[in-house]
């Protein structure tokens, strides 16, 4: 039997010394990217302009394809989250609202004692340093 799915979209914010911008939602011990799911008939998007808007009420600029990830859950037992991640700019100050209660910056090759969803830390990380790896 395989576990249910949360099929959510999320982004990978970067700061100019290269940090990665990671939250954690109140009630919860784990950080990770900001994002969430798609409502009914939003494109991955336009959910993810919505959900940065929300979340940390900044502005999505551009955005372009990282890849599409599954890991166990991080604060659901029992499920798998599927998301496609996006690199992303944004506008605006960016703050924790909403259902985000902490924000912090992380070195993606060093992220330090911060715990961190396993999506990130099995499937995002390791991927965003292969990018950022001269080929």
């Amino acid at each position: 039997m395989t576990q249910p799915i949360i099929d959510i979209v999320t982004a990978v914010i970067r700061d100019d010394a290269g940090r990665m911008l990671v939250v954690r939602k109140r009630g919860t011990a784990i950080f990770m990217k900001p994002g969430g799911k798609r409502e009914l008939g939003e494109d991955d998007l336009t959910a993810l302009a919505r959900e940065l808007d929300e979340e940390l009420g900044c502005r999505l600029v551009a955005a372009e394809r990282l890849g599409a990830f599954t890991a166990p859950a991080a604060n659901e037992p029992g499920f798998t989250v599927s998301t496609v991640t996006y690199l992303v700019q944004v506008d605006g100050p960016i703050a924790a609202r909403a259902e985000i209660e902490e924000i912090a910056w992380i070195d993606p090759a060093a992220p330090g004692d911060l715990r961190l969803a396993p999506l990130l830390t099995q499937q995002v990380l390791p991927a965003l340093l292969l990018a950022a790896t001269p080929q």
